[in-house]
């Protein structure tokens, strides 16, 4: 096995374990406790999440209704599902956000509400408050990602513009029962970050929120209506998002049942059984992509081969050019300059989801032979990666890793096997 089909076997053994089927099966049994079973969910692995937890509580279900990236479908039969724009939320999100607050307001005190949440939950559930619109909650969306801001602050940020986010899906299933579970796109698993946290207690403020506006050199580009609306929450004009001790989850159980743990775990097993000596690194990877890929390649420099150096995080980008491309693919351009040819190293970096930005491709694996390969073919790896192009040089190199939505969404996985 060549060091790239190692790299790939072992991406694949990892998404294996974030399989949200046998998650969320392990976590449910029949009850006959509840008047009614609805179950709601969002986020890129909610469909295939719903689909089994039909096969656990079949026709306990009342009624149900799910929210997923385009593309991220499951076969269902009694929970309806819809497709809506994700990074960049859609009028189709608005309308399933909707669809989900009035199937939660419809619970009764003797109802359960099993509530089934994953990663890119809160771009798929724009609930936008007046007089914010949607058009402007994207505006602000997109210059926080071109900004390079990380989840916890783009969520921050969404919270404090919705009427969905930040606990208030808990809010309008009061007195029903709520059980969430949740698989964690984000470091260190926050319950009020994952998706926004529709049904946590919701640690950020308004006043947060303006200072991430401030921190990331928005704020005054942000629509009007924008900065309006968290200046007033600042001053206490409008209500905050439910907090820790707040009536509204006393009846509300958060479980998260998947992180990037299962990911890093699996990987670094399969990496010791194709006979690589594994080294873990972290599950907090994080900071600027290109400054991570030298330090990652500096690191498994400094391993005794054959070895493999395994990491789990998420990092981000600052955007500065005009090229496609995304976190991992970003980073593996950058990690393919550090590299000599004939050094032995070949650096996977994927998205457990099977995106990397606003691309099809959920990353890449790069190896010493990359920028030859793309100088071969008339292309400039450090002129891509000065305009954040990295999608489109990986392509014509044919370093891209390709899955198709995976139907998970665990952050994202770092592999440099060491030969």
């Amino acid at each position: 096995m060549t060091p790239r089909e190692a790299a790939r076997a072992i991406w694949q053994a990892a998404l294996a374990a974030g399989d949200p089927g046998p998650l969320v099966r392990s976590h449910l049994r029949p009850d006959s406790r509840w008047k009614r079973v609805l179950v709601l969910g969002c986020g890129k692995a909610s469909g295939a999440m719903a689909h089994a937890a039909e096969e656990v509580l079949g026709n306990r279900i009342a009624e149900g209704f799910v929210v997923v990236k385009d593309g991220y479908t499951a076969p269902l039969e009694r929970i309806r599902l819809a497709e809506a724009g994700h990074p960049v939320p859609d009028e189709r999100g608005l309308a399933a956000s909707a669809r989900l607050l009035a199937l939660a307001r419809s619970a009764g005190e003797d109802d359960l509400v099993l509530f089934l949440v994953s990663g890119g939950g809160s771009a798929l559930t724009p609930a936008p408050a007046p007089p914010v619109t949607l058009a402007e909650k994207q505006a602000v969306t997109r210059l926080l990602l071109a900004a390079g801001a990380p989840i916890d602050e783009l969520n921050t940020v969404r919270k404090h513009l919705s009427g969905f986010k930040g606990g208030q899906l808990a809010r309008e299933a009061w007195p029903a029962t709520v059980l969430t579970l949740a698989l964690s796109d984000v470091i260190g698993d926050p319950l009020d970050v994952i998706a926004s946290g529709p049904t946590a207690p919701d640690s950020s403020t308004f006043v947060g929120a303006l200072e991430v506006l401030e921190r990331r050199g928005v704020r005054a580009r942000a629509p009007t209506s924008v900065v309006a609306r968290l200046e007033a929450g600042a001053r206490g004009e409008i209500p905050e998002t439910p907090k820790p001790r707040d009536r509204v989850f006393d009846r509300v159980s958060n479980v998260v049942i998947g992180n990037n743990a299962l990911v890093t775990e699996a990987a670094i097993a399969t990496a010791a059984r194709l006979g690589y000596r594994p080294h873990f690194l972290t599950r907090e990877l994080h900071g600027e992509a290109r400054r991570v890929a030298r330090e990652l390649v500096e690191r498994a420099r400094g391993l005794e081969p054959p070895a493999c150096l395994v990491a789990g995080g998420e990092t981000t980008v600052t955007v500065q050019g005009t090229g496609t491309g995304g976190r991992c693919q970003e980073l593996a351009l950058a990690a393919a300059l550090e590299l000599q040819s004939g050094e032995g190293l070949t650096v996977l970096a994927a998205g457990t989801d099977g995106t990397d930005g606003p691309t099809d491709a959920a990353g890449a694996i790069i190896d010493g032979s990359t920028v030859a390969r793309g100088r071969a073919g008339g292309t400039d790896a450090r002129r891509a990666l000065e305009a954040n192009d990295a999608y489109h040089y990986l392509r014509a190199s044919g370093d891209l890793l390709v899955t198709g939505p995976t139907n998970t969404n665990l952050l994202d996985l770092y592999v440099v096997v060491r030969t």
